[in-house]
């Protein structure tokens, strides 16, 4: 038996969805009862992240992400799993509210990072809200790493906004391997610290990590493993 993974979704939607794809793109499986048992709300409704952390001018999501989270270990999640990087901000108040594990986005990509490649300087492809709260600037930097960030990171927001508009095509794929090249030449790896950005990822050309990859294969290594410890971040 698998153990059960709770998704608290829609953050957005598309990168909710990619996600799901992936989990079952990484799990070996000869039938259906071989796949991993997800649990997944994909609430659009959650409140801006960016119009909270940000513009100061939003409510704030962590009611209803404690409720999603809530929600989904009753409904029998082992863990809980959050699609989108810049919601990590809350991951405190998350993990405060439930007595269930979650899958760190921001910390299991950086630990990749620190443990699978020398890299001293990071390029970080990410919303302004990720750069703002350095959720993974204080992570890198505390492995020793630098962070390198865009110099066009208007052009970054504006794929993002894209992605959340339904424009995943292959142009906007391609804008952003521009981006993602021209970051590179300044940094040893990149790290796509945004789950929009993670459906775009086949216009990079370039190495880099996946912050939504690394959380498939956590989902995955979680729900199939029984050494839970090497994958969650308490």
């Amino acid at each position: 038996m698998h153990r059960i993974v709770g998704i608290i979704g829609g953050m957005g939607p598309e990168a909710t969805v990619d996600l799901m794809r992936r989990v079952v793109a990484k799990t070996p499986a000869r039938d259906d009862q071989d796949h991993i048992h997800l649990i997944v709300e994909s609430n659009p409704k959650i409140p801006s992240r960016i119009a909270h952390l940000i513009e100061g001018t939003g409510d704030d999501p962590t009611p209803e992400l404690i409720r999603i989270a809530a929600n989904l270990q009753r409904a029998g999640a082992d863990a809980l799993a959050i699609p989108c990087n810049t919601a990590h901000a809350y991951a405190h108040s998350i993990r405060r509210a439930v007595s269930i594990p979650l899958l760190d986005m921001v910390g299991l990509s950086v630990d990749q990072i620190a443990h699978s490649r020398r890299a001293a300087r990071v390029g970080l492809l990410a919303s302004t809200a990720v750069h703002t709260t350095e959720l993974f600037s204080r992570a890198l930097s505390a492995q020793g790493i630098d962070t390198v960030l865009p110099a066009h990171q208007d052009e970054v927001m504006a794929l993002i906004k894209a992605v959340k508009q339904g424009d995943a095509g292959t142009e906007t794929q391609a804008a952003l391997g521009r981006l993602a090249l021209e970051t590179a030449n300044h940094a040893d790896v990149l790290l796509i610290g945004c789950s929009e950005l993670s459906v775009i990822s086949a216009g990079i050309t370039v190495p880099f990590v996946d912050s939504l990859d690394v959380l498939a294969h956590a989902i995955v290594t979680f729900a199939k493993s029984d050494a839970v410890e090497q994958n969650l971040r308490r």
